[in-house]
């Protein structure tokens, strides 16, 4: 199983609970192509090929061209990327879960590199906010469609 780096100066994990069917929570959140449509911190996004581990993904997000690689993908449990930019090393890794009261939803990052040593402060507070966005962005949108 494919992790976040415990050890980088940056470490964000938040989670949720979308009132959604998990298959509705997941189709939406892994159709890479579709995120801009209603992830508003996403400028655009492509997956190049089919997702499946190794495919490579090209996304714009908080001004800065992203290109990851899939490294975990578990349908309806668990998707994880990696990619650097800007001298950022970035792991993310969300977990799907069905509970009694709805999908649980982790997401943990993790963040290195020398820019991340200069501003660790500064980055993991954009990262947070970034990964609450994502989280209510995706609560929303999925709880829209059920």
């Amino acid at each position: 199983m494919h992790t976040i780096d415990t050890t980088a100066p940056v470490v964000v994990r938040l989670a949720t609970v979308i009132d959604a069917p998990l298959p509705t929570v997941w189709a939406l959140h892994t159709d890479i192509d579709d995120w801009p449509a209603w992830n508003t911190g996403i400028d655009r996004a492509e997956l190049d090929g089919p997702a499946a581990v190794g495919s490579t993904f090209t996304w714009r997000t908080h001004g800065m061209d992203i290109t990851s690689t899939l490294r975990e993908l578990l349908p309806l449990r668990r998707i994880v990327w990696g990619g650097t930019v800007e001298g950022i090393v970035g792991i993310h890794a969300w977990t799907f879960e069905q509970t009694d009261v709805g999908v649980l939803v982790r997401t943990e990052e993790s963040w290195s590199g020398a820019p991340v040593d200069a501003a660790t402060d500064e980055l993991a507070a954009a990262l947070k906010t970034s990964l609450e966005s994502w989280l209510g962005s995706l609560k929303d949108r999925a709880e829209q469609m059920s």
